[in-house]
């Protein structure tokens, strides 16, 4: 991305958020951890001594160091990264202590009677590990041995093709029957058809529809607070898609609230999942535009035929190599003749009966995608309507094997919301300005977030792109930012007056600054929701 003139005075920043990862000097009362208390102790006798030990050493008693014992503490400090805290009890004498991190690394420090250690290592891939610390007690031919299983705080992706999990109006999934004004449904993800009971968070692409009411549709892990954040914004007589990834409870099932005043029915497809077992992990990308039937790019030129589908080509293609598993998309619908549906699944495959997106006659409407691709790295796309209609597709990244990005799913938090006083960018977006959000510039690891951004009472019709920034903080903080420029590509359409959500799965760019812009002329207020981050290390 090219920098052109300074910034703006009207470029406004947010402060940074407080990711609550676990991070830092917070990490062990904010992370998941795994404990084995000292009492699990086994001592075991050193071996016999050899010629250079010496007599003394042959014949030192175990039961001078009769207290040796470790207790472990293992804690998720990162979505690959372990801290393990050593709580050593033993008399005064010199020890060897070995952490073993169970994926054939080892760590070999020095102590000096009852000590206390932590000691970080991080995986090279997501999962479960059996760590275990030998504490040797050579002077008395004895040792201590405790072990703590530590699973992973990341997790990776594994595509699913696309499958309908939750339907009120026909009783897939949950008895027949809308969902009532301020109540929810629950949708049965883990262990359901071919996904694994345990998975940690999943894709779902949710609808909702049939309202006479305007409101709002929130996903969280059953059994867990309702958040106060959004997936889903309707209006009467709206049919409003969007994406989410969402957390699943520990029984397996996701809730979906509905905060509106009146009853809605409510559709939930899936399209992979999230789990502690290795996989694909997420590779970020600059939004690049594939497919725009208006231009002939990615297929062939002149809308999408009703009842029709084309396939185009993702692997081997502007920066997305061969072998990829997945790929997070942006799809927009522009000029439908009348209204109906896309699907998007892998390439050649069967047209599945989950939909991503609906829309209505010439609606200019776009939802986040994340769809398998087919061995030959394609995909396809079907227009359920019965007339044309242009389809654009951009990518945003993608999942692969090679990828290192582990999925850390967070506690909700809104970070910008345009019409709160208190915001530090309150006050509507103008036309052609953007909102720069430092995320992670201190910390290189992370790679993107996954957000979800509305805009709403905008006084014409426009579209937002979401894109890294190319200054750093320290030309915002010295003032010598320059005025980015944004790429062709969008995450959300509207129309005067619309309020309209849509997922983001963000890259970080190099320097950790996500840019919003207002790519119309006209003036919104803007709302955006952290959900999770992608994290190589």
């Amino acid at each position: 991305m090219a920098q052109a003139d300074p910034a703006k005075p009207d470029a406004r920043g947010t402060t940074a958020p407080d990711l609550d990862l676990g991070l830092g000097k917070d990490a062990k009362s904010k992370s998941n951890k795994f404990t084995s208390p000292a009492d699990r102790t086994v001592r075991k006798a050193a071996a016999a001594p050899s010629a250079k030990t010496g007599a003394a050493a042959a014949q030192a008693d175990a039961s001078a160091n009769p207290d040796l014992a470790v207790g472990l503490t293992a804690y998720g400090v990162t979505a690959h990264g372990a801290e393990v805290d050593t709580t050593i009890t033993s008399a005064d004498t010199a020890l060897k202590v070995t952490v073993d991190w169970g994926d054939g690394k080892s760590d070999v420090f020095d102590a000096f009677g009852s000590d206390s250690r932590t000691t970080a290592h991080t995986y090279a891939e997501v999962g479960s590990y059996t760590v275990k610390v030998t504490v040797a007690d050579a002077a008395n031919a004895v040792s201590a041995v405790n072990e703590v299983v530590f699973v992973t705080a990341g997790a990776d992706f594994t595509p699913y093709a696309p499958t309908r999990l939750l339907d009120t109006r026909n009783g897939t999934g949950a008895p027949t029957g809308m969902v009532q004004p301020y109540s929810s449904t629950r949708v049965k993800v883990g262990g359901n058809g071919g996904i694994p009971a345990g998975v940690t968070a999943v894709v779902l692409n949710i609808t909702v529809t049939n309202t006479s009411t305007e409101g709002h549709i929130t996903a969280f892990p059953e059994g867990t607070e309702r958040p106060t954040t959004s997936n889903v914004n309707y209006k009467a007589r709206q049919s409003v898609p969007n994406l989410v990834i969402v957390k699943v409870g520990k029984n397996g099932y996701v809730e979906i609230a509905n905060r509106g005043g009146a009853p809605v029915d409510l559709i939930a497809d899936v399209t992979g999942y999230f789990s502690k077992t290795a996989s694909s992990g997420y590779t970020p990308v600059t939004p690049s535009r594939f497919v725009d039937t208006r231009e002939g790019l990615g297929t062939a030129k002149g809308q999408l035929g009703g009842r029709k589908t084309f396939s185009t080509q993702i692997s081997g293609l502007r920066g997305v190599p061969q072998g990829i598993s997945a790929v997070a998309l942006n799809v927009t619908v522009a000029n439908p003749k009348e209204a109906g549906h896309l699907s998007v699944f892998p390439g050649g495959g069967a047209t599945p009966t989950a939909s991503n997106l609906n829309f209505t006659p010439g609606q200019t409407i776009a939802n986040s995608v994340i769809v398998p691709v087919s061995a030959d790295g394609k995909i396809s796309v079907f227009n359920g309507a019965w007339a044309g209609t242009d389809v654009i597709v951009d990518v945003v990244g993608y999942y692969s094997a090679d990828s290192k990005g582990a999925f850390l799913p967070l506690s909700p938090e809104r970070l910008v919301d345009t019409r709160d006083p208190q915001d530090p960018v309150y006050g509507k977006l103008f036309g052609q300005s953007y909102i720069y959000m430092p995320m992670s510039f201190d910390d290189p690891s992370i790679t993107g977030f996954v957000l979800n951004t509305t805009v709403t009472n905008p006084e014409g019709d426009g579209y937002l792109t979401v894109t890294p920034d190319p200054n750093s903080i320290d030309d915002y903080i010295n003032e010598t930012a320059g005025w980015p420029t944004p790429p062709n590509s969008s995450n959300l359409n509207w129309k005067k007056g619309d309020t309209v959500p849509n997922l983001v799965q963000a890259s970080t760019g190099s320097n950790g600054i996500i840019d919003l812009w207002n790519r119309g002329w006209d003036d919104v207020d803007l709302i955006v929701d952290l959900f999770g981050l992608y994290q190589q290390d």
